[in-house]
């Protein structure tokens, strides 16, 4: 039986109904970052932004770990369901739950052991160190509830719960907004008020996942007794889960290496660099949201061998998504001062974050073409192309053009690295899908015409 949407449905019709939760679940991502930065900035402590910006690298490889059990288990569940293998999606389920637990005490036990060397990494220095260290250590504490989040957040969208998987995230956005200037200055905890703030809306998320688990779910199990499962079901997991990971992981990189790059021109760049990354996640999140909704579309029509469709679906998404990157980044570095200045009033703040928010907008076209072809490898099953590119925007050629450019052009090196990362990237996603998916599609059409 054709599938309407899949198959007959207006392209754009299909993939904003396939895009549009996916972007507000990134909305709602959003406002878990954009909070804290505004409460934190409201204090006027400069050292304090920076610590706290040092300190956002390890937030960001908890939600990586926790991409490992999420989009890995919930991609081999979402087989087994359509296998009618219930049974074995409840095994799956219950270890990627646990899998999580376990992850998350061995990172809070290592992360605490290896604290000053890895808060010395992140670039703390005289300054910075105390506020980072605040941050870190309640941050980490609680990494247990970031990184099992993400399994029932993924797992309930597998069997059907996406508005309950959609209301725990919410729930803990609210529960942030709401504690954060009670933690942040009524409690003049600062930036470890900030990560209390955080890990209590995480919790609150996790709660009310468990009870949908309870209540609700028939099919998916938090039960220790069905926790058990092969060595080919973990390699499965796996092989989705740390590639999915990997994009974050480059991104921890990519600010660590940012910031200690920044630190040779003050503690100030350090914060203002921190309040960009805030602002150009407006434009990020939006385009990633869009970008992965393409994703069924193309694994679809991908399978089906249907060539026509599947570039109407390329031919869309890259057009969407780049206009839509144009008139985000215009809007940004048009509002980049008023925007910046909601977070901060310091006037030397204010100025060298404009600057910087505009040039990381002049890439912001090409990170969609590479966020596009991503997707659409991940979607085909073309493991190495995903992989090449999950490990270049933000990593290997990033860490290559940031050297290369602070040793030539020295600050404004520094500034402009990611936007020439974001076009080298770019010709490298164009060249991969040239040679890795349209030479195969060729062939697949001529030997279909050749029977």
């Amino acid at each position: 039986m054709e599938n309407e949407l899949f198959e007959k449905a207006p392209v754009h019709k299909a993939y904003f109904n396939m895009a549009l939760p996916l972007v507000f679940s990134m909305v709602i991502s959003l406002v878990y970052n954009m909070v804290d930065t505004f409460f934190i900035a409201r204090t006027g402590n400069t050292n304090l932004v920076a610590g706290v910006s040092l300190g956002a690298p390890m937030f960001t490889a908890m939600i990586a770990l926790g991409d490992i059990f999420g989009l890995g288990g919930s991609s081999v569940i979402a087989r087994l369901f359509g296998q009618r293998k219930d049974e074995d999606a409840k095994r799956i389920s219950s270890f990627c739950f646990y899998g999580a637990i376990i992850c998350g005490v061995i990172v809070t036990v290592l992360l605490l052991i290896f604290r000053a060397p890895m808060l010395h990494l992140l670039g703390a220095d005289a300054n910075t160190y105390k506020y980072a260290s605040q941050y870190y250590t309640y941050l980490v504490l609680g990494s247990v509830f970031i990184i099992v989040s993400f399994t029932p957040n993924n797992q309930l969208r597998s069997e059907g719960f996406s508005k309950a998987s959609m209301e725990g995230s919410v729930l803990g956005a609210v529960v942030n907004i709401i504690l954060d200037p009670i933690f942040i200055s009524v409690l003049g905890m600062g930036a470890g008020g900030a990560a209390i703030a955080t890990i209590i809306g995480y919790i609150a998320t996790d709660a009310y996942y468990v009870w949908i688990y309870l209540k609700k779910s028939k099919k998916l199990s938090i039960d220790p007794g069905h926790m058990h499962i092969n060595m080919q079901e973990f390699r499965q997991i796996l092989a989705i889960g740390i590639p999915a990971s990997i994009t974050n992981f480059m991104q921890s990189f990519a600010v660590t290496v940012t910031n200690r790059s920044l630190l040779v021109y003050g503690n100030n760049k350090v914060a203002a660099m921190g309040i960009v990354m805030k602002v150009n996640m407006i434009a990020a999140l939006i385009l990633v949201g869009f970008a992965f909704g393409c994703q069924p579309l193309v694994g679809y029509n991908y399978g089906a061998r249907n060539k026509k469709r599947l570039k109407e679906i390329l031919a869309f998404c890259y057009k969407f998504e780049c206009g839509l990157a144009v008139i985000l980044a215009v809007i940004l570095s048009a509002g980049a001062r008023p925007l910046i200045r909601v977070f901060m009033k310091t006037q030397e703040i204010v100025d060298s974050g404009v600057l910087m928010l505009r040039l990381q907008q002049a890439g912001m076209m090409f990170m969609a073409v590479v966020l596009v072809t991503t997707c659409v490898f991940q979607s085909a099953g073309k493991a190495m192309g995903a992989f090449l590119l999950s490990v270049s925007r933000q990593g290997v050629i990033y860490g290559i053009v940031i050297v290369i450019a602070s040793h030539m052009i020295g600050y404004h090196g520094v500034l402009a690295a990611q936007a020439v990362s974001d076009f080298l990237t770019a010709l490298m996603a164009a060249i991969l899908l040239k040679h890795e998916l349209w030479s195969e599609l060729t062939d697949i059409k001529r030997n279909e015409e050749a029977v």
